[in-house]
Parts: C-alpha cells; structure tokens; sequence
C-alpha cells in the first residue's frame, strides 16, 4: 500500500529535528488561550462587567469550539495541507489572544476567544496526522512528546500568567504575552511551507467521515477520547470545590490540582516504554481506568485522609488522553486515514465530552451532594477500559472499512 501523501521530505536528521521542533511547538501554544484566562479571570470579570454567567460562557467555550471546529477541520487539511493549516492554527491563536487583551466589551472578548480557540481546535486535530506524516517510525515517541507538552503549556500558561500581568502593568498584558509565544511557534512552520503534506490529495484516497463512523474501532476510539475527556474536564472545572466541600483550604485544594496536572507529564514521557512493554495488550487502558476510578473513590470514600494520594492517582489515570492520542495513529495505515479518524474522534469527542462538565455540576445542584458525580465519574473509568480493550487490538481502521487493499 502506498502512502496517501508524498514523504514530506524524505527527512535529513536536520529535517526531523525542525519539525520535531515544530510539532513540539505548535502542542505548546493550544492551551495557551485556555490556561492563561482561568488565574486572570475576576481581574476580567471586573474590568468588562462580566456576569457570572457570561463567565460560565468563556469557561465552557474550549470544549465547544473543540468540537464545532474540530469536526470542520477535514477540509481545511485536505484542501490547504498540514503544514498550512499548522501556520493558520498559529496565527489564529496569536490574532485571538492579542486582540482580547486590548478590546473593553465582553462579548468581543468571548468572539476573540472563539478565535483563538478554533486555531487550538484545528490544531488538536492536526497533531497525530502530522505525527504520521513525519514520524510513521516513531508515533509513540513523538506523540508522548507533544502529549507534555500539551501539559507543559496548560500549566505554564496557568502559572505564569499572573506574575507577568504583575510585571507587565496588568492582565491584559499578561494574556497577550502569550501571543508572543505563538509567533515564535509560526517561525519554523514558515520554512516548511513549500513542502506541504496533505493528508489526502486525490479523491479515492478521502475517508470521509461518513464512512469512518460506520467503522466499529472509530466509534470506540471516539467513546474512549469523549470519557477521558470529559473526565478531565470535570475534574479540572470542579475537582478544588469537591475537596474544598470536603474541608480542605483553598490553596490546599489548588496545590492538589497542580499535583494531578505533575503527574501527568512524566507518566505521559514514559508512554512510549509502556507501549512496547505491553505491546497490544490492553493493560494500559485498564491501568488508566483503575487509576482513575481508585482515585475518584478516594475522592468519594475518603477526601481528606490522603488527598494527595488521590491527586496523584487521578493524574496518573490522566495518561488516557495521550495513549488515545496515540492510538489514532497506531491504528491507520495513512496519513488520509490517520486525519479522518483524528476528527471523528476528537470533534466528536469534545461534542461528548462537554456533557463531564456540565453533568457534574447539575447533579450536583439536583442532589446538594457530590455522591451522584462522583459514582458517575467512577463509571466513566469503565468506559475507559470498555473502549481502550477495543482499541489496543492490532486491527486498522481502513481494514475495518474494507479499504486494506486501497492504494
């Protein structure tokens, strides 16, 4: 079987070293827009006479925009190139961030936002195919790779943000120093433009997405991105309120939520070694879910006995979303296939996932307890290993569609 795009560039070691870069690059900046606005938001809320509820807004906005223009990010691909679109994702990313720190109405602030977060919608779509472009040789390494950094920039951009508006003269240039960061990240992306990768250049090779839902590991691949994901979402949105209910300070509840983000990092750097020891066995997927349920159980059972140890293991149950990340391009054959089920999973995903969130908070506000959630997030954990038994077996997407002899 032929390979659905030209060899990008037949790489030289040089070659490999500045997309790596690139690609590494381009994982830091998606959450910029994300992980900068939650530390600066009162300071926002106050300066645009922002309400509660449009706040609720710009918090729900990532996983929204994950997912409306995660799902549209096929034809920008198959028509501009993943080089191209890696450039447009930029650019967008430092236009949102940029032009929300200078505007003073909030509903132009939540439309820059919307800009800002469509480029880190694309560009979450973009990362395995171009993995699979540049690196077929080496998808576990390099998605572990830009998985921590995904990491890395949430928490940097979480960390930093507030002591560079203190330096700056206030929020605005806080948020917008960040678009400083993205620019930096267009540079290499420039240089490759001439030699684009499109993810599937003729039309016998497009998997179009309503083929690929009819593939049984697409539909598992999504289920299990659309778990974790909401998973993590809810515990990010609510995880310091359900410790701080327990009786844990705030800066306590908060040092925790660092903690499940520390863990992640490494756990996610040691993927590739996990991979080749486990090989095709779902292991990983159960590991994931156990952790993840034993911490949520902790959380339920026992908040305040070892809430460290429960952080811990709620991070560590984290490594699902870079495995599932990976495991879109373990189980293609080509960089067309590899970019079809990366929307489908992801696009729809998000659509999915943003239901976490919300879910938490309205079973929580039906019952007056965190029991109802709890068990709910608990259950999630069994979806995990449901859909991950499925997608660890060494079947390829295009085989499930009938497609293994399509050159």
């Amino acid at each position: 079987m032929t390979s659905s795009s030209p060899s990008p560039t037949a790489p030289t070691a040089g070659g490999r070293w500045l997309v790596g870069t690139a690609i590494i690059l381009l994982a830091v900046n998606l959450r910029a827009a994300v992980g900068s606005i939650g530390v600066v938001l009162g300071s926002v809320r106050d300066d645009l006479t922002m309400s509660a509820t449009v706040a609720g807004v710009l918090t729900t906005l990532p996983v929204v925009c994950f997912a409306v223009f995660g799902v549209g990010t096929a034809g920008l691909v198959r028509r501009a190139g993943l080089h191209r679109a890696a450039a447009a994702v930029l650019v967008l990313a430092a236009t949102g961030i940029a032009t929300r720190s200078l505007v003073d109405d909030k509903l132009v602030f939540l439309l820059c936002s919307v800009v800002a977060l469509a480029g880190a919608a694309v560009g979450n779509v973009i990362l395995p195919p171009l993995v699979k472009a540049h690196f077929p040789d080496r998808v576990p390494l390099v998605s572990s790779l830009y998985g921590a950094a995904l990491m890395a920039g949430a928490s940097t951009t979480s960390v930093a943000t507030v002591p560079l508006a203190d330096a700056l003269g206030g929020w605005r240039q806080g948020l917008a120093a960040w678009a400083v960061l993205a620019v930096v990240a267009l540079l290499p992306w420039l240089v490759m433009l001439r030699q684009d990768v499109h993810a599937a250049p003729s039309p016998h090779q497009r998997l179009p997405l309503a083929l690929v839902l009819r593939s049984p590991l697409a539909w598992a691949m999504l289920l299990l991105f659309a778990a974790q994901s909401a998973a993590a979402y809810a515990q990010f949105g609510w995880f310091a309120e359900i410790m701080t209910d327990a009786g844990i300070s705030d800066g306590a509840a908060g040092a925790l939520l660092a903690l499940i983000s520390a863990v992640g990092i490494p756990l996610t750097l040691s993927l590739p070694w996990l991979m080749r020891l486990t090989g095709d066995r779902p292991y990983l997927a159960w590991g994931f879910a156990v952790l993840t349920a034993t911490g949520w159980l902790g959380v339920l059972l026992a908040p305040t006995t070892m809430p460290w140890l429960w952080a811990a293991l709620l991070g560590a149950g984290g490594g699902a979303f870079t495995w599932s990340l990976t495991m879109i391009a373990r189980r293609t054959r080509t960089t067309a296939g590899t970019a079809s089920l990366s929307v489908t999973t992801q696009g729809f995903g998000y659509l999915l996932a943003g239901l976490g969130p919300f879910g938490v908070g309205a079973l929580h506000d039906a019952t007056g307890s965190w029991t109802a959630p709890l068990v709910c997030l608990i259950a999630l954990a069994g979806v995990i290993a449901v859909t991950g038994t499925i997608v660890a077996r060494p079947v390829m997407l295009e085989d499930t569609l009938g497609l293994e002899h399509r050159d």
